[in-house]
């Protein structure tokens, strides 16, 4: 039997034990840097197995190593994220969170219960490939700085230095059986803007007496959407999207101040820092034209993640090789981010989709959302998938 069909098999095989571990994890969902409990579990899980564990990396970070022959010809390495969603969740399930109003709404128990059954095969399957793989099991992706950026600070990426780096994620937008790739720029940066419009609040019946901060905030939201709309290159995707207005007024009374906020992403990092201080400068010259002023704090989050053309090309392949050519489908440019993208500026990487999605079984939730779920089939070939795409790459030379 060649290594393929075995790896193939052992993920179906362990299909019930992949399971068994998201079912547990997903009813023990922690918050972001708090994944005390999840990380013990994990490396409980992967010392039965007899793999050695590092842990205490950026809070509650893990990192395995398993080596095949050879082991300082080539290192690869494989990621997966801990951290659950603060939201209640709402399904009615056997395997429901038991933390209320936190709940693993993005699936990252599902990237843990896959490496998990990942690392079991690749150990059972060590003396047949030659080079190393790095597996990394990452807190915090949901809130900023991101885990990834504290794990590249603290060294996850050197000892060995992995040549390339993959991610899967769940897509509830993909059935089940199929997964996505896409070459080059994938997912946008996300920074998060915070801004407090000052005038002078008064009687509503008055406003000859009053600098309005309502009105002065509403022209900011308009003029801000023509850093998207006119003064940025079309080609390189943009989004400015505000989601909060606070003003505390009331029908007759205008406030002294607004606040909003909102969320500029990107896909090119030189327009992302320039188009900053475009929008500072619009926002405080429109309140001081209109006899108000303005307080305009950018939170810079997440960079945009790329993935490598060369490594995807081949993980492509080897996707078909694993699934069929048939299940391997080609994604769009997704405006939402991810702090893979961290590993993604600094090593060759590949951040791939993992179709979850049964229309049948009304198996269809987004994710962030309290009924999201998945079709726990693709559990038997994910930890599979993962496995092959790093031996695929190990051989590459």
């Amino acid at each position: 039997m060649g290594l393929l069909e075995k790896i193939k098999m052992r993920s179906a095989e362990l299909h019930a034990e992949t399971v068994n571990n998201r079912h547990h994890l997903h009813a023990n969902p922690e918050l972001s840097f708090k994944e005390v409990e999840t990380a013990k579990y994990v490396k409980n899980f992967l010392e039965s197995k007899g793999l050695k564990v590092r842990s205490g990396i950026a809070g509650n970070g893990l990192e395995v190593l398993i080596q095949g022959k050879n082991p300082s010809k080539k290192t690869v390495a494989l990621r997966a994220d801990m951290d659950a969603l603060p939201i209640v969740e709402e399904n009615n399930v056997r395997y429901k969170s038991k933390n209320h109003g936190v709940m693993h709404a993005c699936g990252h128990d599902v990237h843990t219960s896959s490496l998990l059954t990942s690392a079991v095969i690749l150990h059972e399957i060590k003396d047949e490939f030659e080079g190393t793989i790095k597996l990394i099991f990452q807190p915090g992706e949901e809130l900023l700085p991101g885990g990834a950026s504290l794990m590249i600070k603290e060294g996850i990426l050197e000892n060995p230095k992995p040549e390339s780096i993959f991610g899967q994620h769940v897509m509830p937008w993909i059935p089940a059986g199929k997964v996505g790739f896409r070459k080059g720029m994938y997912m946008a940066s996300a920074d998060e803007l915070h801004v407090t419009v000052k005038g002078k609040g008064g009687h509503a019946a008055l406003p000859d007496q009053v600098i309005d901060p309502v009105l002065i905030a509403s022209h900011i939201i308009v003029a801000l959407q023509q850093i998207v709309s006119r003064r940025n290159d079309p080609k390189i995707p943009s989004v400015v999207s505000f989601g909060f207005v606070e003003a505390k007024g009331a029908t007759n009374v205008i406030p002294n101040e607004v606040k909003i906020k909102g969320t500029f992403r990107t896909l090119n990092e030189d327009w992302r820092f320039e188009a900053h201080k475009k929008m500072k400068r619009l926002a405080e010259g429109l309140a001081e034209s209109m006899g108000g002023s303005c307080d305009f704090d950018i939170h810079v989050g997440y960079p945009y993640l790329e993935n490598n053309p060369e490594v995807t090309s081949r993980a492509i392949q080897a996707a078909e090789e694993f699934l069929g050519k048939e299940n391997v489908i080609d994604l769009d440019v997704w405006m939402a981010a991810e702090d893979f993208a961290y590993y993604s500026q600094v090593s060759d990487a590949c951040f791939y989709r993992l179709g979850t999605r049964n229309e049948e079984r009304n198996i269809v939730s987004g994710v962030h959302t309290p009924t999201f779920d998945i079709d726990e089939d693709a559990l038997s070939y994910a930890p599979g998938l993962m496995a092959w795409l790093a031996i695929n790459e190990l051989t590459n030379q």
